[in-house]
């Protein structure tokens, strides 16, 4: 991860824990404390983010970012389970297509 995109996520992290410590947030239910614990990247354009609350327990976001258009910059989702396990099966079916797209090179 260049260093510019890694202030970027930095910022947006931050950001993002200020947000969810809004008092009056929906679903914010407990009147929680955000703070980014760590920050860490799993690639050059996406990280997992550990956000501690002020109760001591811990969340995880997945931090992406996108290099262009009108969405360019760091986005976020904090992913379920269910949504880690359709990632690992999309791991599988983009393999297929860049199988298929090789030989179409030539």
């Amino acid at each position: 991860m260049n260093k510019e995109i890694a202030k970027e996520l930095n910022a947006k992290a931050n950001h993002i824990a200020k947000l969810y410590s809004k008092k009056d947030r929906e679903g914010n239910y407990n009147n929680e404390d955000f703070k980014v614990k760590e920050a860490i990247p799993t690639s050059d354009h996406t990280a997992t983010v550990i956000m501690e609350k002020n109760t001591g327990k811990l969340a995880a976001y997945f931090f992406y970012y996108i290099n262009r258009g009108k969405s360019k910059g760091w986005k976020y989702f904090v992913p379920t389970d269910s949504h880690i396990t359709g990632m690992r099966a999309f791991e599988y079916y983009k393999l297929q297509c860049e199988r298929s797209n090789y030989k179409k090179n030539f």
